[in-house]
Formats: C-alpha cells, structure tokens, sequence
C-alpha cells in the first residue's frame, strides 16, 4: 500500500512540479513541453499494452477478449462523454477581439476545470496497474502517466497569470489538479484490491483511456508543431518501455 501512496503523490507531484517550472521557465514551455509530451506518448502507449491490455487478455480466461474489447470501448467512451460535457480545449479560451478580461478569465478557468477532470481517468489508470502486482510495470505505467503532467502543469500557469489571478491561487489551482490524479490512483488501486473479478475490465478500461488520450490529445499536441522531432522523441519513448520490460521482466 505504502508504494501505490507515493506513487499517488508522485504522479499528482508531477503536475505541481510543471507548474513550477511554468512560473519560472514561462519561455521554454512550448518547445520542451511537446518534445517531453512526445516522450511520454510513446512511454504511455507502450505501457498501455504491455502492463494494461495484454494482462487484460491473460487474466480475462476464456471471455478474456471480449472483456478486453469492451473494457477498451468503455474507457474511451468515458472520455467521451466528459469531453461532452465539460470540453477539453487544446488551448485557453482568449477573447481574441478585445473581450473583457472576466471573459477571458472564465474561459481560462474553464480550460483548468476540464485539465482537472479529464487528469481522474489518468489516475484511475496508474492505480489500475497495481492489481497485477506487477510493481515494476505499474510504475513504469504511472511514470508515463507522470512524465506527460509536467509539461501539462506548465501550460496552465501562464494563462491564469494573464487574466490578473494571483500567483498563490494560480499554484493552488495546478494543484488541485494534481490532487485530482492523486485520488484517481488510489480509486483505480481500491477498485481492483476489492474483487479480483474486475481486474480483467478494470487493466482494459485503464488501457482504454489512455490509448484516448494519446491518439486524441498528446500526439497531435506533440507532433502539430515538432513533426519529425516529436516522431522521435514518440518511438524512442515508445522503445525505451520496450527496453525497461525487457530488462526487469
């Protein structure tokens, strides 16, 4: 239990540590931001195979595809549907014709609220690879997971401090969240120590919101402005996974 907790921490940490950087480093956000995005996309998508699907599949039995594939379909459509309801924006709203700063600060915080709630799934998904009890694949999952916060954690630091909040509250804010991961890692872990029954769907729906969020999110982000940079840095994430579960399985 002792290491799912500072796992938590870890991978909510990471957030604050990026927002850190966002206060200090507010220029090189862009640039490093999608290289180590890309990284992290290729970590994560290794990850999502090899300590979540295929586990998915070897636990399943004799059902162990289907519950795989619809475990999959289930994370994703989660996404979905709060994408639905509360939109993700790639980018802070900004009134660019000259709108009110209330506005833009609404749009703002519109753009953390949706960071926040779409960070629960990814927790989620970090505490969901602990019911193998493969720790070292788990880590390696909640890792990738940590590794894609810092540069999210940059971005949102910069606009809040445009539209006039104060920088103590816009700390408190990137690190409500982290805190949000911090309890989507210890949901995920729960839900898998009651019933070993839902671990199958459970390492499948994990695998499925992250292949989401990767396909959907962190490789456009990555590789709109890197192209053949944020290639890369994706394959050489993707191949050190490959070389870690190698080396430790």
């Amino acid at each position: 239990m002792e290491i799912v907790l500072l796992t938590a921490l870890g991978v909510g940490g990471a957030t604050i540590f990026g927002s850190l950087i966002g206060f200090v480093f507010k220029g090189v956000s862009d640039k490093f931001g999608d290289i180590v995005l890309a990284f992290a996309a290729g970590v994560m998508l290794a990850a999502s195979a090899i300590g979540l699907i295929l586990p998915s599949l070897e636990y399943g039995g004799d059902y162990g595809i289907v519950t795989t594939v619809l475990g999959m379909f289930s994370g994703a459509f989660l996404l979905v549907l709060i994408d639905k309801f509360i939109p993700h924006p790639k980018t802070p709203v900004e009134a660019s014709d000259g709108g009110c700063k209330a506005s833009r600060a609404e749009g703002v915080m519109l753009f953390v609220l949706a960071i926040g709630i779409h960070n629960l799934p990814e927790g989620i998904a970090a505490g969901v690879g602990f019911g193998t009890g493969d720790n070292v694949r788990a880590l390696i999952i909640a890792g990738g997971i940590a590794l894609q916060n810092i540069p999210e954690g940059m971005i949102i630091i910069a606009p809040m401090l445009s539209v006039g909040i104060k920088p103590l509250r816009t700390f408190f804010y990137a690190a409500l969240t982290g805190a949000v991961e911090i309890l989507g890692t210890l949901i995920g872990y729960f839900a898998v120590s009651v019933s070993v029954a839902v671990l199958p769907f459970a390492l499948a729906f994990a695998g499925g919101t992250m292949l989401y969020v990767i396909s959907e999110e962190m490789i456009p982000s990555a590789c709109s402005q890197n192209g053949k940079a944020g290639a890369f840095a994706l394959l050489f994430g993707f191949c050190a996974m490959l070389v870690f579960d190698a080396l430790l399985g």
